[in-house]
């Protein structure tokens, strides 16, 4: 699928044409760079390599990666297969390869939640009651297990731990605007990450 990188610039509403307010999702994506060309002949898949974002500092490979393109080095580099145009190092791709009414996958990195209790992570209910002896018991995890047999916690077991920080996608949000003068793009609903989290946007 081919695709962008994009940042995330937070959330907002706007009403569609019947008056409906539906929320969204306000994405700066690209331009990006083509830094690298995946050919079958070398590499055994073909891909274009994509840089966003410039780095202010990098390490001297990554500046000579992006040197031969032409460029900075970027802070988020990505992969993706699937263009229908032909493009070449050095190459510019903008939010102008989206169009309104598109569905599109966007992936991030979720919102780090550090350590969270079962009832939080997983939804248990909890003890249930606050009487008939319950002391401080309201959102423990309860058993774990049985006794002598199987004498081990099963694998998978749901605890508390740590949650959120993954990479999740998002499947088939519609695009509602694309503004190419500010190189944005606006999604219906919701997509992971903090405010200014890289994404991938695919279509």
């Amino acid at each position: 699928m081919s695709g962008l990188i994009g940042k995330k610039i937070g959330m907002t509403s706007i009403f569609d044409e019947r008056g409906k307010n539906m929320p969204c999702t306000v994405i700066e994506v690209g331009p990006c760079v083509v830094t690298q060309v995946r050919t079958k002949e070398v590499d055994g898949y073909e891909a274009l390599q994509l840089g966003f974002d410039d780095k202010k500092t990098a390490i001297k490979a990554a500046e000579g990666h992006a040197k031969k393109a032409g460029t900075v080095a970027k802070r988020k580099v990505a992969e993706f297969q699937g263009f229908e145009e032909s493009y070449k190092l050095g190459d510019t791709i903008t939010v102008e390869h989206f169009a309104e009414g598109e569905f599109v996958d966007i992936a991030g990195t979720s919102k780090g939640k550090g350590f969270q209790g079962v009832v939080k992570r997983h939804g248990f209910g909890g003890v249930g009651q606050a009487t008939h002896g319950q002391h401080n018991r309201l959102r423990a995890p309860g058993s774990i297990g049985a006794a002598s047999y199987p004498a081990r916690v099963f694998k998978g077991m749901r605890m508390a731990g740590q949650m959120g920080n993954v990479k999740v996608k998002v499947q088939n949000l519609r695009v509602l605007k694309v503004v190419a003068e500010k190189n944005l793009l606006v999604v219906k609903g919701c997509v992971p990450g903090h405010k200014n989290a890289y994404l991938t946007i695919q279509k």
